[in-house]
């Protein structure tokens, strides 16, 4: 699917017949208004469909179902606006015999206390519980707003709106991802073991190529043709290259880069997880690394040493936050403070995520002992200060389950000598998270992206999709 920037959201609009439907029709128009303004696309019934232009009825249901039905395609979620007590019969059939099984966002109005009486009053506070009754019973999941009503002129509704979005993204992001394994797992890593079976039961399609198939297509490549010399500038233009390093080893990243990027375009790959090491360097003769920071970029993630599942992490983090995300060790503690540890790579991390400035050179622990002539590619540097959001889901194949663990922390300024990417971050209660990952068999991995979106992942990955979630905090 991709992170598309632009939704369309399916709206309705109820009503009950016993409350003024003067303040449906109000709605409907802010409403509009409000989705227009953010930039997003909707669908809703047209306004003579019924008697006010809004859904209460069981006929002004299946008219609403019968239109989401024919833009299935187009609709990434539901909005559903509750101005009045509403009619949740009217709500519920909508969504049931639209069988779309998007998000569904939930936003009912306030009351103003000098208006209840009875040509003014709304009473959807009461209406909101009765819809959520019925979403309940007839196991229809749905996002709930930041109060329980608010005003629909406020600016709540365009927070949670954005929200909603970063869920939608997420939930239907996951059920259409394609994952790219290039090449096979390292034979030292066991710990990058997943199931393809358990992901595809949640429409995540893992899609495997063999390394030779990639060294091949970038043999095919000649060096002196224009696309060659193009992708020879990006690497040049991404990041300073030390004068040691030999045009001769920016030119196989750059083939490599070339040939790796189309089989994605080719086979509609949305992240991959590569075998960074040591085929690559052994049989071709060159790192992996800079060609994976240079697709994080371009909203194409990629996580190491085919770790399949840090893939999808790196994904679930890219569709919340609209922020390329990173692969990272938790590597190192730092000094004596327990909230604080390094989180490093060699590295891949795209330029964004790192804010600075970068050096592409050799691989540090892996050149010495595949030699610096084949590990050219490494991405070095130290990742800025700013707020984080970290994922990891992991197939528990035993238990048939996906698990996962997710929060938030903060990237620090503070010096450490150490070489590749580099993350000096602070997480609260840190200890107790590395307990959890230990005692519960999590890898070394995990995802991180800037930002603050752990609520995102938590209410698409747990309410949506059904994943079983530690959020720590």
């Amino acid at each position: 699917m991709g992170y598309k920037q632009k939704l369309t959201f399916g709206l309705i609009v109820a009503t009950r017949n016993i409350f003024n439907s003067k303040l449906a029709v109000e709605a409907r128009r802010v409403l509009l208004e409000k989705i227009e303004k953010s930039g997003n696309g909707h669908v809703i019934l047209a306004s003579g469909e019924t008697p006010t232009g809004n859904v209460e009825t069981l006929e002004d249901a299946l008219k609403c179902a019968e239109l989401f039905r024919k833009n299935r395609d187009l609709i990434d979620g539901v909005i559903v606006v509750l101005p009045n007590f509403g009619d949740e019969i009217g709500v519920v059939n909508s969504l049931s015999l639209s069988k779309l099984d998007v998000p569904v966002l939930i936003q009912a109005c306030d009351d103003d206390n000098d208006r209840v009486d009875v040509g003014s009053r709304r009473d959807a506070f009461c209406g909101k519980i009765s819809v959520c009754n019925n979403l309940y019973q007839y196991g229809i999941p749905f996002t709930d707003t930041t109060f329980h009503t608010y005003a629909l002129e406020s600016e709540l509704f365009d927070s949670d709106l954005e929200y909603f979005a970063g869920v939608c993204r997420v939930v239907n992001g996951l059920r259409n991802a394609r994952i790219g394994a290039v090449g096979a797992r390292p034979g030292a890593f066991q710990t990058m073991r997943c199931s393809e079976k358990l992901l595809q039961a949640y429409g995540i399609t893992v899609y495997p190529v063999d390394l030779s198939e990639i060294f091949a297509s970038a043999g095919r490549i000649d060096s002196g043709s224009a696309v060659m010399q193009e992708r020879i500038e990006e690497i040049r233009d991404y990041g300073r290259i030390p004068q040691r390093i030999k045009k001769e080893q920016i030119e196989r990243q750059a083939a490599f880069g070339l040939a790796l990027g189309k089989w994605v375009e080719d086979n509609r790959i949305d992240a991959t997880a590569i075998q960074c090491w040591d085929s690559v360097q052994k049989n071709y003769g060159c790192a992996t690394c800079v060609t994976m920071s240079m697709m994080g970029e371009r909203f194409l993630p990629g996580a190491c040493e085919v770790d399949i599942a840090g893939a999808v992490s790196m994904y679930a983090l890219l569709l919340a936050s609209g922020n390329p995300p990173a692969l990272l060790d938790w590597n190192n503690n730092f000094g004596n403070d327990r909230n604080m540890c390094v989180c490093t790579h060699c590295s891949n991390f795209p330029k964004s995520f790192m804010q600075g400035e970068l050096e592409i050179s050799t691989l540090d622990i892996l050149g010495t002992v595949l030699g610096h002539e084949d590990t050219f590619g490494a991405i070095k540097g130290k990742v800025a200060a700013g707020p984080f959001s970290f994922f990891r889901i992991s197939t528990d194949d035993t238990a048939g389950i996906i698990k996962a663990y997710l929060g938030e922390g903060d990237f620090t300024d503070d010096p450490y000598g150490m070489d590749g990417g580099i993350a000096v971050s602070r997480v609260n209660n840190l200890q107790d998270l590395l307990k959890f990952i230990c005692k519960n068999g999590f890898e070394h991995h995990v995802a991180m992206t800037r930002g603050n979106v752990a609520s995102i992942i938590e209410e698409a990955a747990g309410n949506y999709l059904g994943w079983e979630l530690y959020h720590h905090r």
